[in-house]
């Protein structure tokens, strides 16, 4: 099975065996975690093959081309492999295309359609029946030792220590690049009160760090044109600023993701200052020539993302800004790139990823005119991640002979693998620490390391003495 599984546990004999492939982005995830947490209440054995399933969940992904092929490969092996297979997430949105791949599988549905794919599963396999419980209301209860289920909250798929917060679905932007509001539609904010409530129930699970994700974090709340609601007797409005205050009273790293460059983030930046949340901002801005951002229909003003960037680092000097961008965009002149090298120049971005633009099935910009040929595109992304590499490797080389705080992931070997405050998991790059294994790290510890190398992605070093 693709790597991307629910954690199995050992399956009874007698229990009904779901096999779940996950596929996408944090936000899929959470939908997967869901889903598999009404599986385990409802009495599903989760498992880790295809051989042990009686019927296969693929969560897939639709965003790109290379997600959409990754998605109906996973469905193939698993219609191979199984024979019994359900199909639910972004590229559920498109269900003749799956047909037209795999015109077996047994059910199709788009993304949070949770009914739907427990539906599926009850026709598929139906649940186990127990006559002294089938009658009882539906509890959250706590799930079996080191099964991933957090009480209240659910089964996590990430490691105990860390849990990614989904704070909102959809987002009302018209990228033209992009179809995730034909997928997922508008904004619907959680209320604040909510996403508080479960942030403190993983907190009280074990979870150290808290991932805030969205479409769009910095529109939070707009839908609901900022409701107040209390917490801890205290009143938050449903905004990102007062939930970033609401996190920052638990006492984890919380680090905010997908936060569009509008003039209010700059209220949350003393928060990042203050020690309250990580000062750690991803911010998705895609490009640095205004015509181009005109062409691709992005909301915030370009000659204002400089600007902006320069006053958050004298508010909070410890930022890490990570961002995304698109090269080769249609339409995109030689001068068009020269400005987006030139703003990675002055910006000194952190962390930054980079993709060639590449056509979305039902996205505006492939009618532009002016596509570009892609050895064009191939040619501007590795001029791209040259200048930034340089960038990078510049940056990380100033954090050597410096002690960081570090989260541990995993030991590998004598290495213990971890994470700094600059680092997002699976994304940025980790901290190598030297003597983990000698000084019997674990995975979830936070431990103070002392620096002693650098390269254009990770840190290397030992556990500071004092620790």
């Amino acid at each position: 099975m693709p790597a991307k599984t629910a954690p199995a546990k050992t399956p009874s004999a007698k229990n009904p065996k779901v096999g779940f492939v996950s596929l996408g982005c944090p936000k899929a995830l959470v939908d997967s975690e869901r889903i598999l947490t009404q599986l385990k209440v409802e009495g599903y054995d989760i498992v880790g093959s295809y051989d042990q399933a009686d019927v296969v969940v693929v969560n897939t992904c639709g965003f790109i081309e290379s997600a959409v092929n990754e998605s109906l490969d996973a469905i193939g092996e698993a219609i191979a492999e199984n024979g019994k297979v359900i199909v639910t997430g972004c590229l559920g949105k498109r269900p003749e295309e799956i047909r037209a791949a795999h015109p077996g599988v047994l059910s199709i549905s788009g993304p949070q359609d949770y009914v739907s794919v427990m539906s599926a599963v009850h026709a598929a396999l139906p649940p186990k029946h127990d006559p002294f419980t089938d009658l009882l209301p539906t509890p959250r209860k706590r799930g079996r030792k080191n099964d991933g289920m957090i009480e209240g909250v659910g089964l996590k798929l990430t490691p105990k220590h860390y849990a990614y917060l989904k704070i909102s679905e959809g987002c009302n932007h018209r990228c033209s690049f992009c179809i995730i509001p034909s997928m997922r539609g508008d904004l619907v904010s959680r209320p604040v009160d909510e996403v508080l409530r479960e942030a403190e129930k993983l907190a009280m699970g074990g979870v150290k760090e808290l991932l805030v994700i969205s479409q769009d974090t910095s529109a939070y709340g707009v839908d609901m044109k900022y409701a107040a609601k209390t917490w801890r007797d205290r009143e938050y409005q449903t905004r990102m600023t007062d939930l970033a205050r609401g996190l920052g009273e638990l006492g984890l790293w919380t680090r905010l993701h997908y936060v569009y460059p509008y003039p209010h983030v700059d209220d949350v930046i003393p928060l990042m200052a203050e020690g309250r949340i990580l000062p750690y901002l991803d911010v998705p801005l895609q490009h640095a020539s205004p015509r181009i951002l005109k062409l691709m229909k992005r909301p915030a003003a370009a000659e204002k993302q400089l600007e902006r960037i320069l006053r958050w680092r004298e508010i909070c000097p410890e930022l890490t800004i990570r961002s995304t961008f698109i090269v080769g965009f249609p339409g995109e002149t030689d001068d068009d790139f020269e400005q987006l090298l030139d703003f990675i120049d002055a910006a000194e971005l952190d962390r930054v990823g980079a993709f060639p633009y590449s056509p979305v099935t039902g996205a505006k910009a492939n009618d532009l005119p002016d596509a570009l040929p892609e050895a064009v595109k191939q040619e501007r992304l590795a001029r791209f991640m040259e200048l930034q590499a340089q960038i990078s490797a510049e940056k990380l080389e100033r954090k050597v002979g410096t002690v960081q705080q570090v989260l541990v992931d995993a030991i590998d070997g004598e290495l213990a693998i971890g994470r700094s405050k600059g680092d997002a998991p699976e994304i940025d790059g980790t901290v190598q620490i030297q003597d983990g294994a000698a000084r019997k790290l674990k995975p979830g510890q936070f431990v103070e390391v002392e620096i002693m190398g650098a390269d254009e992605h990770d840190l290397f070093g030992r556990v500071a003495s004092k620790a």
